[in-house]
Formats: structure tokens, C-alpha cells, sequence
């Protein structure tokens, strides 16, 4: 069974009109956009390099927490990173055009499937797994609140906003997975009623 779409589809190596060709030309203008973003990612490389060597030459002099705490920096900037990947290629491929990347062996397993549904949903898992490290850190830290001699750059109160706003981060991921599920069933019965 084949469904005919709504609009019909203008047949091959049909120019589209002015006005058109100008709204649908215009998407390329988040190009620069996308290669800013190519560029930021390389400040991460280095931000990465930095810190690690920073580890790296004060591992004799680190504590257990120290180390955990500088691990956990560059976990976070790893996952930083994954995030700007997850933006540049999947946003480009579904804003601005195909990458052509079928059958390429190094071509990632997300980006087969990807639309901006999809998009959304990993980029909200994303923002979730790097405020979740950006928790765990504020939480070791954390424990110097309160000891006597101890200092640390966190408050009671900046803790639990913190806590606060990772809890909005996951239940705003929830709802996003729950209105794209209501939505893509909706477009499901629509075309199974469409096909009987």
C-alpha cells in the first residue's frame, strides 16, 4: 500500500518559483552557524589537552578527590562535545542538507534515523548526562559544607538549586518523549485511516 502525499510533489527538474526558491535557499544561512559550532568544538580539543595534561603533571600531587574531580572535568567536556557533534551533523543533515553518507563505514548509527523529533530527544538526553556530571562534581565538592576549616565554592542553597534544575532538565526530557510519542501515534492512526 503506498500513500500519496497531500501536496503533490513538483516533477523532476522543475524550478521552483522566485519567492520559494528565496524561503527555501535561505536555510543555508545556518551554514556559518554549523561551522562556528565546528570551531568551538576545537577550543574543546584544546580546553581537553589542557586539562589533561594539568592532570597529568600534578598526579603525584593530587588527592583521591582531586583526580576524581578532574576526571570528571574531562568526562564533561567529552560529553560537551558529543553534544556539539549531535548538533552539527544531526541539525545539518535535517535543516540544511543530506550529508549522503549511506553506506559510508564510519557513518553514525543515530544519523540514519534522524529528524528533528529524534534531534530534539538526544539533544535533551545530552543536556541531562552533562548535568548530571556537573552534579556529581558539585556534590563531591559539596562535601566540604559545613566542616569546620574547610572551604568550598558551593552553598546550601546554590546545591539545591542546582539539584532543582537537573530535576527540571530530566522531567522537561520526559515531556519532550511524551508529546513526540503522543504525536508520532497521532500521525500513525492518520495514516492508517488515510489507507483504509
Amino acid at each position: 500500500m503506498s500513500l500519496t502525499p497531500e501536496t503533490p510533489l513538483p516533477p523532476p527538474g522543475t524550478r521552483l518559483r522566485p519567492i520559494p526558491m528565496l524561503i527555501f535557499g535561505s536555510r543555508w544561512l545556518q551554514l556559518p552557524l554549523y561551522v562556528g559550532l565546528i570551531v568551538a568544538q576545537g577550543v574543546y580539543v584544546v580546553l581537553f589537552l589542557k586539562e589533561l595534561w594539568h592532570l597529568f603533571s600534578h598526579s603525584f600531587d593530587f588527592t583521591e578527590q582531586q583526580i576524581m574531580l578532574a576526571v570528571l572535568g574531562l568526562i564533561d567536556v567529552v560529553m560537551i562535545s558529543n553534544l556539539l557533534v549531535m548538533v552539527i551533523v544531526g541539525g545539518y543533515e535535517t535543516f540544511v542538507s543530506r550529508l549522503n553518507l549511506e553506506g559510508h563505514p564510519d557513518q553514525p548509527e543515530w544519523l540514519s534515523h534522524v529528524n528533528a523529533s529524534v534531534l530534539k530527544i538526544k539533544l535533551a538526553m545530552a543536556i541531562i548526562g552533562i548535568s548530571s556530571i556537573h552534579l556529581l562534581r558539585t556534590f563531591i565538592e559539596a562535601g566540604n559544607l559545613g566542616g569546620v576549616g574547610r572551604t568550598t565554592n558551593y552553598t546550601e542553597t546554590g546545591v539545591m538549586y542546582q539539584t532543582i534544575i537537573h530535576a527540571v532538565f530530566i522531567l522537561s526530557a520526559i515531556g519532550i518523549a511524551y508529546v513526540d510519542k503522543l504525536s508520532s501515534s497521532s500521525v500513525d492512526e492518520a495514516r492508517c485511516h488515510a489507507a483504509h
